[in-house]
This record gives C-alpha cells, structure tokens and sequence, in this order.
C-alpha cells in the first residue's frame, strides 16, 4: 500500500451517528467546533448519571470503566468524522495513549484501532467528482483500472487502488472536499488555544511554536510540496537496500498518483508479528529516520504505524510524505554542544548549552540536576551497544513529562521553533519504537550518518 495513513479501510462506524451522506467530513467552524465541544459536555453528563449508579449499588469499578469506554468511543468516533487537524490530534492522542496505565488505556486503545475504520468514507460520486476538477473531464484515460473503494484513509483525504495508463499498479491519493477549509479553522482554533499552553509551560514561549506546528500541518495540505519531498526521498533512497519509497508517478491539484506499495502496515504487524521480526523493522525504522536528513536534507515528521510496511521481501516500505521539512543547518552544532555536555556527565556545562542554544529563557532559573536525570536515559542510549526502548518505558517517561505539578522541569524550559519538526519526528518515532520493544542502536547509527558530531560530542 502507498499514500495512505491506515490500514485498508473497512467503513464499520461504532456508534449510531449518521455520517454526511457523502462521506466528506463537516468544514464549518461552528459545526466542527460544537462536535468537539459535545466530548466534555457528554464525559461530564457520564459522571453525572454514575454518581447515580454507584448511588444505586453499582460496582464503582465496572461504573468508572463504562464511563472510559463510552467517552473513548465519542472522542475518537468525533475525531473520525473530523478527519483534518483533529485527527492528527487522535494519532497523538494514540501515542499519549501507550503513556497510560493498562488499565486507564485499554478503553482508547480498542477506540484509536477503529478511528481510521469509523471514519465515512467519500463515496464513489464524490471522488469522480474530485478526480474530473483536478485531472479533467476525460481522467478515466489515464486509467487501465480504478477502484471505487477506498484503500485506506489519511486525515486529509482518502486513497484508491488504481492501474495507470503504462500498466503500472499505483495509489490514488484524493483530498476530501473541503478540508483545506476545515484545516485552516482547526488552525486558527488552536492558536487561540495558546495561552493555555502558555499556562501549562510558562517557562516557554508557546506562541512561535504553535505558530510552526501550525505551518507544518498547513503545508501538508499542498500535494505539490508532497509530490517534491517524495521524489526526494524516493531519488535518496533508490539503492538502499532495507528501505523503498514509491515514485511519483503524477500530481495535479489536490491528486497524487504514487507506485503502489504491496506491503503489509506496520499496524497489523504490531498486533500478530513475532518479536525479532518487529524490533529488526524497529531499527530499520529508526536508521530511516536518523538518515533522512543526511541523505534526503529533510526531516521526516509522520512517523506511525500506518506509515510504514514490511514488503514481500523484508525490506521497509515508507508512505506519506506530506509533513517532511528542511533540515535546519543548526542543529548539528545544537546536537554536539549539548551532546557533550550529556556524554560528558557535567551538569555545568549542560545548563550552559541549553542557554546558549535557547532552552532556558535568559531570566529564569533552572533545575539543571533534575534536567540531567530526565536526559540520563539519552545518554545511556549513546554510550550501550543497544538500548531497549518498550511500553513500560515510554509510559514512565510520559508521566514524569505530563506531571502537572509546578516543579515539573518541563516548566522551565523552553524549544526553539526551528526545531518544532525535529521533536514531532522524535516523539513520533520514539513512540512507533516503543511499540515495537526495539533495542535501539543509537551509538552506531549517530557515529555512522554523522561522524563529525558523533566525534565532537565525545562518542
């Protein structure tokens, strides 16, 4: 499969919502704003209604469980049918998700793996439609095949089955009618919602931030600037012998036609694959990601099991390639000062790193023994031959970040905003990683795509 963000999709909505008769998602702030706003008012009425069974001899257990569950299935139900900005927020909330105890993530769990089935697909008269608009009226010539069901669906659009006109077996990429206008009312919603962000990190300016977040999601709408990044990729990685990226065979407007990719999702394999197999594609995964921008210059920022494919033969396949970014030339220099400073165990000149680079605003105090702990798993990883990366792991790491009280470190720090895309491919990829219990070789993947850093920072 390529292009695609999901498994095949199966449209098997989980709740009795009816969803637009033409399967596009709603675009117009007022309704998209009230479907969200609907999640907290129905969560809080569950409370409500359990104060009352549990009143009434109810197990408080069983009460508390059936309130995740239902309020698990309203969100990712909301967050499906939204598609667009909010359901990246669900593939987020899917990597929050490994972060919660067992017991508290089974609800979202069982939700996040139907958000993606749950979701209406565009019906057949819809994306004739979108085809004709962009590829023309005759658009069915530069077809042998194409099929009417959806393959598999992104958060922007949908993909299709198709064999191009040379014979070549490739997948239709279609943007849902109406997202671009959806997505940039997400985007203005979640630059209002800076301050709270501002509320929760007041060591940090959030502002410039979002800004780039909001950048990176608005350029994903423009299939021309994908159809760049994957020629790219594809040029940068045609002889490697672990990892294939399918070529772009055309792109016109909101349509991009790419080589079909006959692998199997990472998402499946996550569910029924043996644990060698798993942690070799975790550090196939892993090389991808840390190679990308010495050989493509381009950050790799949507990493998730829907993204990647195991082939036929063994090799990695990688899909979507919408959120890729330049690489900043600073960070090199950023990644071997501080690096040094983390090998080198010396939180002196780790605190002067971090203000040097712009991680500390120049007026505020820092905790730099407990910032040296949270970064003692980092410099573990560089100096072990291998480092085990798990479920277990992550949600430690994900409790002592989403800590809410005021001596959280976290609230001292600030990022700069040239390295906005850089932490969205770590988190993503460490979290893909986790999944897949990876022993990760980070010594020897920094020391081979970037000697002079590696070498600068004591490896």
């Amino acid at each position: 499969m390529a292009g695609g963000e999901s498994d095949e999709g199966r449209v098997m909505p989980f709740t009795r919502r009816t969803p637009p008769r033409d399967g596009n998602p709603p675009t117009g702030r007022v309704v998209r704003s009230a479907r969200l706003a609907a999640v907290p008012v129905a969560y809080a009425g569950r409370r409500i209604a359990g104060f009352g069974k549990r009143a009434a001899g109810r197990d408080p257990g069983a009460v508390d469980r059936d309130i995740r569950v239902r309020t698990a299935e309203h969100l990712f139900q909301v967050l499906g049918e939204l598609k667009g900005c909010v359901a990246k927020l669900g593939q987020l909330l899917g990597l929050l998700e490994l972060g919660l105890a067992p017991d508290l993530a089974e609800p979202y769990r069982q939700a996040l793996a139907r958000l993606h089935d749950s979701a209406p697909a565009m019906l057949p008269g819809a994306v004739h439609a979108e085809l004709a608009t962009h590829l023309g009226p005759q658009w069915r010539s530069l077809f042998l095949e194409f099929d009417d069901r959806a393959s598999a669906a992104a958060s922007v659009g949908q993909v299709h089955r198709a064999r191009w006109h040379d014979g070549t077996q490739v997948a239709v990429k279609v943007m849902y009618p109406g997202s671009r206008r959806a997505v940039l009312a997400d985007l203005q919603a979640l630059r209002r919602a800076t301050p709270l962000f501002t509320a929760l990190l007041p060591g940090a300016d959030t502002r410039p931030v979002v800004e780039a977040l909001c950048d990176e999601i608005r350029d994903e709408l423009d299939y021309a600037r994908e159809a760049v990044n994957q020629r790219a990729f594809a040029d940068a990685f045609a002889d490697d012998p672990d990892v294939v990226v399918s070529r772009v065979i055309a792109q016109r407007g909101d349509v991009l036609v790419t080589e079909w990719l006959d692998g199997v999702p990472l998402s499946r394999l996550i569910i029924r694959g043996n644990a060698s197999e798993l942690d070799r594609l975790g550090v196939l995964i892993m090389r991808f990601l840390f190679s990308a921008p010495a050989r493509a210059a381009l950050v790799y920022g949507d990493p998730h099991p829907g993204n990647f494919l195991r082939m036929p033969d063994g090799r990695l396949g990688v899909v979507d390639f919408g959120a890729c970014t330049p690489w900043p030339g600073t960070f090199l220099d950023v990644a071997s000062d501080v690096g040094a400073a983390v090998i080198a165990d010396s939180p002196a000149d780790l605190e002067a790193a971090m203000r040097r680079h712009g991680f500390v605003a120049p007026d505020r105090d820092l905790d730099i023994a407990t910032v040296a702990a949270r970064l003692q798993p980092v410099r573990d990883a560089l100096l072990a031959p291998t480092y085990p990366l798990s479920a277990d792991w992550l949600r430690e790491q994900v409790r002592l970040a989403t800590d809410l009280r005021l001596t959280n470190i976290l609230r001292q720090l600030t990022m700069p905003p040239a390295h906005t895309p850089i932490l969205r491919s770590f988190l993503g990829g460490v979290a893909v990683l986790c999944q897949l219990h990876t022993a990760v070789p980070l010594r020897a993947e920094c020391t081979r795509w970037y000697p002079e850093t590696a070498a600068a920072a004591g490896l």
